[in-house]
């Protein structure tokens, strides 16, 4: 179970982060792994960029949990292949 203590900012902010740091290697159309869609790489300047403006954010918005989802959905994309 969840507590609504554990989702606060900075730990969002630091997942989105580590999640930004990752990336799938793309397969190549001949491997049984081509179906999994490619993962966006952001430059570390870009990462700190998000970092900042994520921490800048009101209490409540809801963009963090749409970025919190697309956390989860890079990741499973990232772990597709091989």
């Amino acid at each position: 179970m969840h507590s609504t203590k554990c989702w606060t900012r900075p730990q969002i902010a630091l997942a989105a982060v580590m999640t930004f740091l990752t990336a799938c290697e793309k397969a190549g159309s001949d491997t049984p792994y081509s179906a999994c869609l490619p993962v966006v790489e952001y430059s570390r300047a870009e990462q700190t960029r998000v970092a900042e403006e994520l921490a800048a954010l009101p209490e409540g918005a809801l963009i963090v949990e749409w970025l919190a989802d697309y956390a989860v959905l890079r990741e499973q994309a990232r772990t597709c292949g091989p």
